[in-house]
C-alpha cells in the first residue's frame, strides 16, 4: 500500500500536528489572499450571446447602449392625487438626482393615464451590471423626498434597486439555508456516529474547506470572471460533498479499529482506511471535477462560474481529506486508546468501536435484488421511467425579472409601475451597423420599421433614430405595452425580427442587424443553451464513461455507471416538471409557479448530478471490488460490499439531501427548483439506484460485471479467510 493517499495519510499520521497546523495556515492563507485580490465580477459584455448580445456589443461600438434606469412613482397615500404637491416633490427629486455623480439624467415627469400617478426616470452611468452598486445614492434621495412630502408615497423601482434586493434576499436566504441545514446534519452525524466529537470531525472540515474555496475563487476570478453565484454553490457542493468525503472515511477507519480489536494502532488504521475509502474519495473527487469542467463547454459566463465554485471547493474537501482529517483521526485515536489502557489499569471492561457490518434493515432492503434480481431490476427500472413521463411537456424559459419574488419592495413597486405605465413594460432596441455612407438609408429603413410597428397592436410607439458620432451605428428603441414574461411580447419580438427588420433594414445592402432587450435576452439565452446541449451532455457521458472504466477497470461498469446516472437525472428532473410546472405544490413549497422550468436548472443537474453520483458508485463498487479481489464469489461480494456500505451512503444521502432541501425555502424561484431536484435526484440514487437496480443488475451479470477482464480475483488462499481475516486490499 504505497499510493499518494497512503504515503499523504502515513505522513499526517506521524506529524498530526504539522498537518493540522499547516491545514489552518492554507485556509488561513486562502481567506486573506482572495481578501487582498478581491472578486472580479463579471461585465455585462461577459453576459451576451445570440442575436441579442451581438446587438448589444453593436450598440456599445457606437456608445448608443441602453443605460440602467429607476424609476420613482409619486401618488397620494390616500384619496385623489394633490398635483401640485407632486409637481413640487417630481421637481425636487429630479434636482437631488442630477447632483448625484452616478446619475445621467434625469427625464421630464410622466403622468399615468389616469392621472393618479407621476412617474420620474432616472438615468445611470456606467456599466448595467455595476448599476446595483451605485442605486443606493438614487434610493437615499427619494426616501428624502418621500420624508419632505408625507403626504404622498413616493417609491423607487427599476433593474438595479430590484438587482439589490434580489442580492439582499439572497443573502438572507442562504443565512436561513446555513440555519437549517448545519444542525440538521449536525444530528445526522450524531446519530451515525453516536459521538458529538466524532460528528463533529465532518462539519468542521466541511466548513474550513468551504472557506478555503471561498478565498481560492476570489483568486480565480481574475482568470474565469464571477457571475455572483460562485459563492452559492460553493457552499450547497462545500457542505455537501466535505461532510460526505470524511464521513466515507471516517467510517471506514471505524470499521478497521472494531474489526482489529485494539490491535492496530491509529496510525495504521488511518493508513488502511486511506488506502480504501481515501482513494474512493480521490477518484469520486477527480470525477466530480472531470464532469462539472464540462460546464465549460456551454459558453456561459454563469456556467463557468458554477463549474468554477464547484471545482474549487471539491478539490479542496479532497485535500483536507488527504491530510488534515487523518492527522485528527490520529490525535483522536490516540486519546481513545489512552481512555481504553485507563480503563483496563482500573479493571473495567474496553469499549469496543462499532463497526459497520450491515444490520437486518438493510438486509431486509437487498432482500428483493438478492432473491429475485430480474423481478427487482424490471419494477425499479420502470418506477424511475414513469418518473420520467412529465419531461414529455418540459417548457425552458430564462427565469425573468417578473419571476422574482414580491417580498423584495422594488418589485411590488414594479408592479405598480407596469399597472400605472403599461407602456413601459417592454422596450425593444434595434440597432443597426453599416456603412457611414448609408446613414440616411439606414435612417430611413428604421422610420419606416417603426410605422409599420404602429400600426400592430403589439407595439405602443417608438424613440427618435439614434445615430453614433461615426455614423456607422443606429438604434431604434420600440415599446411594447405587455409583460416581459407574456406571449405578446414574445410574439412581438418574432414579428420584429421575421417579418418587419427582414422587410425594412434588411434590404439596406452590407447592414448588419439585430434586436435587443430583455425579452431578446430570454429568448436567446435558452436558445443558446439548446444549441450547446448536445455538446455538453456528449462530453459528460463520455467523461462519465471513461472514469468509471478506469477507476474499475471495466467497460460494463463504465456503460451501467452511464446508464443510472441517466435514468436517475431524467427521473428527478420529470419530478421538478410534475412539482413545479403545475400549480398544486405551490402552497406546499411556497411558490408562483411560472408553468416553466428555469433554462440553468435542467443542464446543472446533469452535470452536477453525474459527478455526485460517483461518491455512491465509486464508495460502493469499490467495496464490492475490494471484497472480489480478496477471492470472495461476485454474487457474495456484490451483496456483502453493498451491505457494509449502505449505512455510510444512506447518511451521505441524508446530509447531501439536507443541504439540497435548505434551498427550497429560498425564495428565488430557480434555485428553489435546484435544490429540489438535486435532492430528488440524490434520494432516488441512493435508495433505488444503488440499493435496487445496481445490485440486481450486477447479480444477473455476475463475473460479466467485469468484462473485459476476469473478476478481479487476487488469490485463491485468500477465499478461505473470513471476512473478518482478509486483508485490506489495494484496489489500484
Amino acid at each position: 500500500m504505497n499510493s499518494l493517499t497512503v504515503r499523504a495519510a502515513r505522513w499526517s499520521a506521524r506529524h498530526p500536528w504539522w498537518a493540522m497546523v499547516g491545514w489552518l495556515v492554507f485556509v488561513v492563507l486562502c481567506v486573506g489572499v482572495g481578501s487582498a485580490v478581491g472578486t472580479r465580477s463579471a461585465t455585462t459584455a461577459d453576459y451576451r450571446v445570440g442575436e441579442a448580445g451581438r446587438a448589444e456589443a453593436m450598440a456599445a461600438e457606437g456608445h448608443l447602449e441602453r443605460l440602467s434606469s429607476e424609476q420613482v412613482l409619486i401618488s397620494a397615500r390616500s384619496g385623489a392625487l394633490d398635483r401640485g404637491a407632486a409637481d413640487a416633490a417630481a421637481r425636487e427629486l429630479g434636482e437631488r438626482m442630477r447632483r448625484l455623480p452616478e446619475v445621467a439624467g434625469v427625464a421630464r415627469p410622466v403622468l399615468s393615464a389616469d392621472r393618479s400617478v407621476v412617474m420620474v426616470e432616472v438615468t445611470l452611468k456606467g456599466e448595467e451590471r455595476d448599476a446595483k452598486d451605485k442605486v443606493d445614492a438614487l434610493l437615499a434621495q427619494t426616501e428624502a423626498v418621500s420624508a419632505a412630502y408625507p403626504g404622498l408615497l413616493v417609491q423607487e423601482t427599476g433593474s438595479p434597486s430590484i438587482s439589490k434586493g434580489v442580492e439582499r434576499q439572497r443573502g438572507d436566504d442562504l443565512a436561513l439555508s446555513e440555519k437549517i441545514t448545519l444542525p440538521i446534519t449536525l444530528v445526522t452525524l450524531l446519530v451515525v456516529f453516536g459521538s458529538v466529537t466524532m460528528a463533529g470531525v465532518p462539519l468542521l472540515l466541511a466548513l474550513s474547506s468551504i472557506a478555503a474555496a471561498v478565498g481560492l475563487s476570489m483568486v480565480v476570478s481574475h482568470l474565469s470572471p464571477d457571475a455572483g453565484v460562485g459563492t452559492n454553490v460553493i457552499l450547497m457542493i462545500g457542505l455537501a460533498v466535505g461532510v460526505d468525503y470524511t464521513l466515507f472515511y471516517l467510517k471506514r477507519e471505524r470499521e478497521e479499529r472494531a474489526r482489529s480489536g485494539g490491535r492496530l494502532s491509529s496510525g495504521a488504521l488511518v493508513e488502511l482506511a486511506a488506502a480504501t475509502s481515501g482513494r474512493a474519495v480521490v477518484v469520486s473527487g477527480c470525477a466530480v471535477v472531470a464532469s462539472t469542467a464540462t460546464l465549460y463547454l456551454a459558453s456561459d459566463v454563469i456556467f463557468s462560474s458554477l463549474a468554477t465554485g464547484t471545482i474549487v471547493v471539491v478539490l479542496v474537501a479532497v485535500a483536507s481529506s488527504l491530510t488534515a482529517l487523518p492527522a485528527l483521526l490520529v490525535k483522536l485515536g490516540q486519546r481513545q486508546e489512552r481512555r481504553a489502557r485507563r480503563r483496563a489499569e482500573r479493571g473495567r471492561p474496553v469499549r469496543r468501536a462499532r463497526g459497520d457490518g450491515g444490520g437486518r434493515v438493510w438486509g431486509a432492503l437487498l432482500r428483493p435484488a438478492s432473491r429475485h434480481p430480474l423481478v427487482t431490476l424490471c419494477v425499479s427500472v420502470l418506477a424511475l421511467l414513469a418518473l420520467v413521463t412529465p419531461l414529455a411537456g418540459l417548457k425552458i424559459t430564462e427565469m425573468s425579472r417578473d419571476t422574482h419574488s414580491r417580498a423584495i419592495p422594488a418589485m411590488r413597486v414594479y408592479d405598480r409601475l407596469n399597472a400605472a405605465f403599461p407602456e413601459h413594460r417592454v422596450t425593444h432596441q434595434v440597432v443597426v451597423r453599416a456603412d457611414a455612407a448609408r446613414t440616411g438609408e439606414v435612417a430611413g429603413a428604421l422610420r419606416e420599421l417603426a410605422r409599420r410597428a404602429d400600426a400592430d397592436p403589439l407595439f405602443a410607439g417608438a424613440s427618435a433614430v439614434r445615430t453614433s458620432a461615426d455614423r456607422r451605428i443606429s438604434t431604434l428603441e420600440l415599446k411594447v405595452p405587455y409583460l416581459g414574461n407574456s406571449g405578446q411580447a414574445h410574439d412581438s419580438l418574432d414579428h420584429l425580427r421575421d417579418r418587419y427588420l427582414p422587410a425594412t433594414v434588411g434590404r439596406v445592402a452590407g447592414a448588419e442587424y439585430g434586436v435587443s432587450g430583455d425579452v431578446a435576452r430570454y429568448t436567446d439565452y435558452p436558445a443558446h443553451q439548446n444549441s450547446r446541449l448536445p455538446l455538453v451532455l456528449g462530453a459528460l457521458l463520455l467523461v462519465t464513461f471513461l472514469m468509471t472504466a478506469f477507476a474499475f477497470r471495466s467497460v460494463v461498469l463504465g456503460v451501467i455507471g452511464v446508464g443510472l446516472n441517466l435514468l436517475s437525472a431524467a427521473a428527478s428532473l420529470g419530478l421538478l416538471v410534475l412539482v413545479f410546472q403545475g400549480s398544486w405544490a405551490e402552497g406546499l413549497l411556497d411558490f408562483h409557479s411560472t408553468g416553466s422550468i428555469g433554462s440553468r436548472v435542467p443542464l446543472f443537474l446533469f452535470v452536477i448530478l453525474f459527478g455526485l453520483s460517483m461518491d455512491y458508485q465509486v464508495f460502493v463498487v469499490s467495496r464490492i471490488r475490494e471484497a472480489v479481489l480478496a477471492g470472495v464469489p461476485t454474487r457474495q461480494a456484490v451483496l456483502e460490499g453493498i451491505r457494509r456500505s449502505a449505512s455510510v451512503v444512506t447518511s451521505a444521502a441524508v446530509v447531501m439531501t439536507t443541504v439540497f432541501v435548505s434551498f427550497v425555502f429560498l425564495h428565488i424561484i430557480e434555485m428553489k427548483q435546484i435544490g429540489f431536484v438535486l435532492a430528488a435526484a440524490v434520494l432516488l440514487d441512493a435508495f433505488v439506484v444503488r440499493i435496487m437496480i445496481l445490485p440486481s443488475a450486477m447479480l444477473l451479470l455476475g463475473a460479466a460485471s467485469w468484462w473485459p477482464g476476469k473478476a478481479p480475483v487476487r488469490a485463491v488462499a485468500a477465499a478461505g479467510k473470513t471476512a473478518d481475516e482478509r486483508p485490506v486490499a489495494d484496489v489500484r
